[in-house]
């Protein structure tokens, strides 16, 4: 199994880079996804958010609001730190699981939002980064999201530098690129994460058989 951590600033166009992973053949771990359904109603994660930000960030029926809560912990660090500190642990158990029931020949890609913020490099075998120019990050907030530009850049701003990610990275796929570019470059990459991953989990020869 070869196991890659998958990162990107907001509006670089990660979740595209893992779509077209999946098309190849990836097995995808979604931290995004995970997290969502660690906070749906009835489970213990929102009801410990729910104990530490108050009965205000729930919808009419019952469920997380998220844009309200995004507009509290994105303006305060301090709220923001509380909340990954309900989430996170909740999401890493979640992702292990999934990772263990997955073949022993897999590409496994976990898609982590905060995997520089978070340091959580050393999990992984590969750590891929998608990478965009901040104007670029901005113009598909604002155009393709609907944020304002003062939300988008807010968002922005809390995440770690696009240096930050780039220190990290083993492998970069720029995604300041038209949809047909950054399809060869994910078909390049995967044949890559594929080589990697058959060094890494050799076939074993028949017993007896000679090798040569």
């Amino acid at each position: 199994m070869l196991k890659v951590g998958l990162t990107g600033g907001i509006g670089a166009g990660k979740s595209e880079v893992s779509r077209l992973l999946v098309e190849r053949g990836a097995v995808l771990i979604d931290a995004d996804r995970i997290a969502r359904e660690v906070v749906a109603p009835g489970t213990a994660g929102l009801a410990a958010v729910v104990e530490a930000f108050g009965a205000d960030v729930l919808t009419a029926d019952g469920s997380l609001d998220r844009p309200k809560l995004g507009a509290i912990v994105f303006a305060d660090p301090e709220r923001l730190a509380v909340l990954n500190s309900i989430v996170h642990p909740l999401v890493g158990a979640r992702s292990r699981a999934l990772e263990s029931a997955a073949a022993e020949d897999a590409v496994v890609v976990h898609d982590v939002p905060l995997l520089t913020e978070n340091g959580l490099a050393a999990l992984y075998d590969v750590v891929v980064v998608v990478d965009a120019s901040p104007q670029t990050q901005l113009d598909r907030l604002v155009r393709l999201r609907g944020m304002t530009e003062d939300d988008a850049r807010a968002r922005m701003a809390v995440q770690a530098t696009r240096e930050k990610r780039l220190e990290i990275a083993d492998i970069v796929i720029a995604n300041d690129v038209p949809l047909e570019d950054l399809r060869q470059r994910v078909a390049d990459v995967w044949d890559e994460l594929v080589r990697r991953a058959r060094a890494s989990h050799p076939p074993q020869g028949r017993p007896g058989a000679s090798q040569e």
